[in-house]
């Protein structure tokens, strides 16, 4: 019955039992955190007790060796010290390499350089360079107009909008020799215009109201946004003209890199190698950042930078033009050049701290247009400005946690038991799959866990088929949702169906994953990587990587679009699987849940990795290796199919991966 259908009383039954359901649940979490206050005060008074002895004061001395040891260790490596240091090493000499790859080495040859200059595309595409200044470094300015006028694709103007002091007088000197010098350039070519264009503001209006009067100087058909101390590669807006005319762009970014203020762009810093458009990354943390061009019909009816979200206001535009955009194209090439220098957001963001709330100003402004409400956005431990974003869970569905089981009593129980114990989320219903279970035991705790009316075990005949089994569960599963879940993982986040449903529930999402580790607490899964490892297919990107590391550019601590994730733990509409016809029972162990998530992300759904539910996984306990034997042949001849499948998209390569990391790692290393 529908609750608009009810009658007053039945209504008023309704309300009260949802009323009581609550109070029952807000009573369960007051006192699960009166007992951890109580065990908090507990360990705190044995570790007062601890330091105020005797024996902890005498050996601070080598405890402090030991923690220089573990940290010496853990820089190291992932498998310990001699394959740690070569890991080291090698990692060095490939960061070193890259240095020099995508530095002024990457430039054009004077024969490429000429060849980009004369190539004629089958659009008619201005670039309006947007570059606003304010008491710019004569060094910083001059390098950065060079690397503009030294464009191979010519058909740009650089629109300059000068907010400097009287103190900085020469800034308005060296734009106007720039624009004799390239006026100079351009008179053999009548047909072209002047391309540098000026103006002297009667005040500085900050970094907003400086590049919206760039914007007034305008009359490109697409507009980038330059910073005035950074640099451009030479081929840049030629790449982005490639990419416009072959794909219909109409939102451009490029990869980029840090270097030093004072040196050149070969004393790179960070290199940032991004994926392809990724809202979920967006939201959490601004990784387009440079170098941004896009079509002007994006800004109709809309400003470019707002005011109120200067420190932030390129985080606020792109959200804005790339929810507008049909078109978001990223160019996997490094071509912007960043610099890094005493009192710049790319030295450090507390230089400009009021860029933090501006920063989630934008995110907040982004999510209440897209209709989203009563949302929460804190800092992440990576960095200020990478974002935890909570979404409110629409009403209270029910989740069905499907867990296959053969046998394996000890690992059931704890799986079981960590959910019934810890989660924080009480609407969710518990499908045991049996299969084939020879001990005696493990129906005795059948009927034991079957006495919670939340827990049902219903059995499967037949040989085991991982696809085939999971299934069965999802077709007698009465939730809305259903979760996929290993019997081998036990619960260690108490909010974790709720972190998992907060992104399920989203009509944009398929599949959505959880941070699964080892018992040594390193990483088993944080999202899988399309072509990732030795057989060709898919991958675990940061495995074995400690708990405690942030990822590459942070990539831990925030949730993110990925290709796929693991069916260990994967929660998903109940509709949706069904509608994709569930899990593809040709693939009878391997493999089926990254082909589940192919066919939800080619229906139009991106799937979700969050490092916000979390668990651990011990893996491979309920079947064995992959590895060896059998289990070896069975997994190769998945893998056949699977890139048999998938081979179009496997050549494509993962959107979420860039392809200047190496498919035979899976630490984000470089490929040289």
């Amino acid at each position: 019955m529908e609750r608009g259908d009810m009658t007053e009383a039945e209504a008023l039954r309704y309300y009260k039992e949802s009323y009581k359901r609550e109070r029952r649940r807000g009573r369960t979490l007051r006192c699960k955190l009166a007992e951890a206050e109580k065990n908090k005060e507990m360990i705190q008074r044995r570790l007062d007790k601890i330091k105020g002895s005797f024996l902890w004061r005498a050996s601070k001395p080598l405890r402090t060796l030991f923690h220089k040891v573990a940290r010496m260790k853990e820089r190291l490596g992932y498998y310990g010290s001699l394959k740690g240091i070569a890991r080291k090493i090698n990692a060095k000499m490939i960061e070193r390499q890259a240095r020099v790859q995508h530095g002024t080495a990457s430039f054009p040859e004077i024969e490429e350089a000429a060849r980009q200059r004369l190539h004629k595309f089958d659009r008619e595409v201005k670039f309006s360079i947007l570059m606003p200044l304010y008491n710019t470094p004569e060094k910083f300015l001059r390098q950065a107009i060079e690397s503009v006028i030294d464009q191979t694709y010519e058909n740009w103007e650089l629109c300059l909008a000068d907010g400097s002091d009287e103190e900085h007088a020469y800034v308005e000197q060296v734009c106007r020799e720039y624009m004799d010098k390239d006026k100079q350039y351009l008179r053999p070519r009548s047909s072209l215009y002047c391309r540098i264009l000026y103006k002297k503001l009667e005040k500085n209006e900050g970094i907003s109201g400086n590049t919206n009067a760039c914007l007034s100087l305008a009359s490109g058909n697409y507009i980038a946004l330059f910073d005035h101390d950074d640099v451009l590669h030479p081929s840049v807006l030629y790449e982005y003209m490639k990419v416009i005319c072959e794909k219909g762009a109409d939102y451009i970014y490029c990869d980029e890199a840090t270097f030093k203020g004072s040196g050149t762009i070969d004393d790179m810093i960070t290199l940032h190698f991004k994926p392809d458009y990724a809202p979920d990354n967006l939201r959490a943390n601004n990784y387009i950042c440079h170098f941004s061009a896009f079509a002007r019909k994006l800004l109709d009816g809309t400003q470019l930078f707002r005011s109120e979200f200067d420190g932030s206001q390129d985080h606020d535009m792109i959200l804005r033009l790339t929810s507008r955009a049909k078109c978001v194209v990223h160019v996997p090439k490094l071509l912007y050049y960043w610099r890094s220098h005493e009192g710049s957001v790319a030295s450090d963001i507390n230089a400009k701290s009021y860029a933090i709330e501006a920063a989630k100003g934008a995110v907040a402004a982004h999510l209440t247009a897209q209709g989203f409400k009563n949302f929460e956005i804190t800092s992440t431990k990576a960095f200020e400005t990478i974002f935890q974003i909570k979404y409110e869970i629409l009403g209270n569905p029910k989740v069905s946690i499907v867990i296959p089981n053969r046998d394996h009593l000890e690992d059931l129980t704890r799986c079981i038991s960590s959910i019934v114990e810890r989660s924080t989320y009480d609407n969710y219903e518990i499908i045991v799959i049996e299969n084939n279970s020879c001990r005696d035991e493990v129906f005795a705790y059948y009927k034991e866990i079957q006495k919670n009316p939340a827990i049902r075990v219903i059995t499967y005949e037949g040989e085991f088929n991982y696809s085939r089994v999971n299934n069965l569960g999802v077709a007698q599963a009465g939730g809305e949702y259903v979760l996929l879940l290993n019997n081998d993982t036990a619960v260690i986040t108490p909010d974790w169906i709720e972190e998992l449903l907060m992104y399920a529930q989203r009509g944009d999402v398929g599949a959505v994953g959880a941070k699964l580790y080892y018992e040594d607490r390193t990483i088993q899964h944080a999202g899988v990587v399309l072509g990732l490892g030795a057989h060709g297919t898919a991958g675990h990107s940061h495995y074995l990587v400690d708990s405690r590391n942030l990822g590459y550019m942070g990539r831990l601590c925030y949730a993110q679009n990925v290709m796929a994730v693991t069916g260990a733990c994967l929660m998903m509409q109940k509709a949706l699987y069904e509608e994709l016809g569930g899990l593809d029972e040709t693939f009878a162990v391997a493999l089926n849940d990254v082909d589940l998530c192919i066919r939800a992300w080619k229906a139009g759904r991106v799937n979700v990795f969050t490092p916000f539910a979390e668990l651990y996984h011990y893996e491979s306990a309920s079947r064995g290796s992959d590895l060896a034997g059998k289990n070896a042949e069975r997994y190769e001849k998945e893998s056949a199919l699977f890139r048999e499948k998938w081979k179009e998209l496997l050549e494509q390569g993962d959107p979420y991966y860039n392809p200047n990391f190496s498919l035979e790692r899976s630490d984000f290393a470089l490929k040289i």
